[in-house]
């Protein structure tokens, strides 16, 4: 193997497979293809390669043999003392030299290399660490959110609709005299005064009285996702045919006791303020911490190659086709609802995937050089975390994690440790 140095941390290694297993994998070629091919004075799967290769020439079985000796001789390649040195960090991009019967098999694997970071200063970087304060108007906010969640539904029956009650109503919507698909519905429980519905239709419900027939005119936004609907003006005949109302439970000792751990709304009270302060603090710690990343980063430099960018942004696109999967919509789905594609998708991931990947190198280097230790028991906690989150027992787990799969949880618990250090 030979392995050339290029700009920017790219690498192209030069790997030769002997000719005797290229003849190999030509006869693998062969036995996997033969039935797929018929010669004129044989039966199907029955034409000797020698016959085969004559009338269709050797190159017919030259691809199947490539692929079937590229990954193993490429890993092979990595596996030798100056693979080992190269420590790629992308996929590599292989190109044939040479493939001849008879001949070795010559393919080179152009792989980016992870690059050296020269850092600056990464500690007393003169941000201010923030302490969250939380006032007594965020308090009777939070408070009132949950008189809210714990309110009673109550009939209404003795007077007009109003903002704020729960209308019942029947509804068809037409265009231009057309009914239009979507804009009916029977009983449908609308809370005037969320906004839910367009422009002022729920304004002109209010005043209405149980029984009532209406017309309710409304004009749809210019950006209305049904372009046939978008900017026009609609009616939709509508009938009341009920109204409710919450009623929210009174603010005290009663109610906190119902919804808390605590006899009175004074303690309940405190433990709001505590706990909505516990949110604050967290959330202004974590952005202290981007905010001093983001200055370490900065302050560094490294010349990160493009292929380590774009396998990045192909790992951010699977991840987030993980999250649609969960959510029951696939990355097909999405794609034809936003008239993207995959390449779109990692073009647009691209910046994302470059700051992770420059975080990921200076946390790592600031590790190396604070000598910020993982140590065994560290990842057997780490491990242990991890089983519970999988509901799974830890010695299981750790039976099923491979070495390569715990270095990675020791890289990661380093990449941690070094957040940590330039919080502190």
């Amino acid at each position: 193997m030979n392995i050339e140095r290029l700009d920017h941390n790219m690498a192209k290694l030069t790997i030769e497979v002997s000719a005797e297993d290229f003849e190999k994998a030509m006869q693998q070629a062969y036995l996997k293809n033969k039935n797929k091919i018929q010669i004129q004075g044989f039966r199907k799967g029955k034409a000797p390669r020698m016959m085969i290769e004559k009338m269709y020439g050797p190159e017919v079985f030259y691809e199947d043999a490539a692929n079937s000796l590229i990954p193993d001789a490429y890993e092979k390649a990595l596996e030798t003392e100056e693979g080992k040195a190269l420590d790629v960090v992308s996929q590599p991009e292989i190109d044939v030299v040479q493939i001849e019967k008879g001949k070795e098999f010559i393919f080179t694997a152009e792989v980016a290399v992870r690059p050296e970071v020269k850092l600056g200063e990464y500690t007393n970087l003169g941000i201010e660490k923030k302490t969250a304060e939380v006032s007594e108007e965020e308090v009777d906010a939070e408070l009132q959110k949950t008189r809210e969640q714990n309110a009673r539904t109550i009939t209404v029956e003795d007077r007009a609709a109003e903002m704020g009650d729960i209308a019942v109503i029947d509804y068809e919507g037409f265009c231009d005299g057309v009914a239009f698909d979507g804009g009916k519905a029977e009983n449908h429980e609308l809370e005037l005064g969320s906004h839910s519905f367009i422009d002022t239709f729920e304004d002109q419900i209010a005043g209405k009285n149980i029984g009532d027939e209406f017309d309710v005119n409304v004009t749809f936004p210019e950006e209305y996702h049904a372009e046939n609907l978008a900017g026009k003006p609609a009616v939709f005949k509508v009938k009341l045919n009920g109204l409710k109302k919450k009623e929210l439970p009174e603010l005290d000792d009663e109610f906190a006791e119902e919804v808390s751990d605590f006899d009175t709304l004074a303690e309940y009270r405190e433990d709001v303020k505590k706990k909505l302060a516990e949110k604050k603090q967290g959330d202004l710690n974590n952005e202290y911490r981007d905010e001093v990343l983001k200055k370490a980063v900065e302050n560094a430099e490294m010349d990160i190659p493009e292929a380590m960018i774009n396998d990045q942004a192909r790992q951010l696109v699977n991840e987030q086709a993980q999250r649609f999967q969960q959510m029951g919509l696939s990355m097909q789905d999405y794609m034809k609802y936003t008239g993207s594609t995959v390449e779109m998708l990692q073009e647009q991931m691209k910046d994302q995937a470059k700051t992770r990947i420059q975080n990921s190198l200076v946390l790592a280097a600031i590790a190396e050089k604070e000598n910020l230790e993982v140590t065994d028991d560290d990842v057997k906690a780490e491990i242990e975390n991890m089983a519970k989150m999988y509901q799974m027992e830890a010695e299981k787990l750790e039976e099923m994690i491979t070495d390569a799969e715990k270095d990675n949880i020791r890289k990661d618990l380093a990449i941690q440790k070094a957040v940590e250090f330039i919080s502190k």
